[in-house]
């Protein structure tokens, strides 16, 4: 079993925000009891730091546990930060990358990883990409844009162009929705997360991103968002609109299945569904580990997802 979505966060990158608290604003807060601290960056980016964050023994103990045989690990979304000074965010893509590179490196066989970049600057992005990969890293875990732009703007065309040179795998994971009207109830994560990942994934497929850049291998967290059930409507919009398909050499359906999806959606029906849209070639094993929404363990897939998207580096 493999899973291709979950997250650790290193020692050096805790030492990092402890020394660097004030310049990210980082409070390490008891909100409750029978809970780790949690960890609040500039007032909006709070989660618990649940031991299996941040100890590397119980982190590999658990997934031998729940019989992962190989962890695809990412830097966790509360760490991007992208709104900061671009010095601040290329420091800590760096510390990040650095030390998922050395973790790796101790049991190549049971890990890889991606890292993160500076995304709001597209060259150092780019940069900082090309240095990861260059340590051992599978590419990098991104945001689904930055405030003023998306994915497919040719604002972030240095960055794709250097991830289409390196064969970088593109892990897209959804930061929390904006939408006021969400913000009750739980909805910014239960909803707004994958509405997020529909955004982007419409966005970059309409786009034609993926002929313009062949190479790239992108992975869409949360099974797609919500995407791949309507990729019906998508396709009556292709043969009704120059806007949509003006930028396609074929329907959209076809390009569904040449994006990578985890199955991080707890109900075997939508992953069913899944693999008969995409084909079980486009879908890998994912938990989202070790969030409170996590599918523990994740669930059985062939590996033919697993195959295609690392080029058959695991055995």
């Amino acid at each position: 079993m493999h899973d291709f979505h979950t997250h650790f966060i290193p020692k050096d990158v805790l030492n990092w925000l402890k020394e660097n608290r004030n310049a990210v604003n980082a409070e390490w807060i008891n909100k409750e009891e029978n809970k780790e601290q949690f960890l609040v960056i500039n007032q909006k980016w709070g989660f618990e730091l649940k031991k299996a964050f941040i100890d590397f023994e119980l982190y590999m103990q658990k997934q031998e546990q729940a019989n992962v045989e190989h962890s695809m690990i990412s830097p966790i979304p509360q760490l991007f930060l992208y709104d900061f000074p671009l010095e601040i965010t290329t420091e800590i893509s760096r510390v990040y990358n650095q030390s998922l590179a050395h973790l790796i490196s101790k049991t190549p066989e049971k890990l890889s990883a991606v890292g993160t970049v500076p995304l709001a600057n597209s060259d150092q992005a780019a940069q900082v990409l090309n240095e990861a990969m260059n340590i051992g890293l599978k590419g990098a875990i991104i945001g689904p844009g930055i405030a003023q732009h998306m994915l497919s703007d040719s604002f972030f065309q240095p960055f794709f162009e250097e991830a289409n040179r390196l064969k970088a795998i593109l892990f897209i994971h959804p930061l929390l929705c904006e939408d006021p009207r969400l913000k009750r109830r739980m909805m910014p994560n239960l909803i707004g997360v994958p509405w997020e990942t529909t955004v982007c994934a419409t966005d970059l497929l309409v786009s034609g991103i993926v002929d313009k850049y062949p190479d790239v291998k992108i992975l869409f967290a949360h099974g797609g968002g919500f995407l791949p059930y309507q990729i019906g409507r998508l396709d009556k919009g292709y043969e009704q609109w120059d806007m949509v398909s003006s930028n396609l050499q074929a329907p959209p359906s076809e390009y569904l299945r040449r994006f990578w999806y985890d199955t991080v959606l707890w109900n075997q029906d939508s992953i069913d569904f899944l693999v008969k849209t995409v084909g079980e070639d486009r879908v890998v094993a994912g938990s989202d580990y070790p969030f409170d929404l996590c599918v523990w363990p994740p669930t059985e897939m062939s590996d033919k997802g697993a195959h295609s998207l690392l080029d058959c580096a695991i055995k």
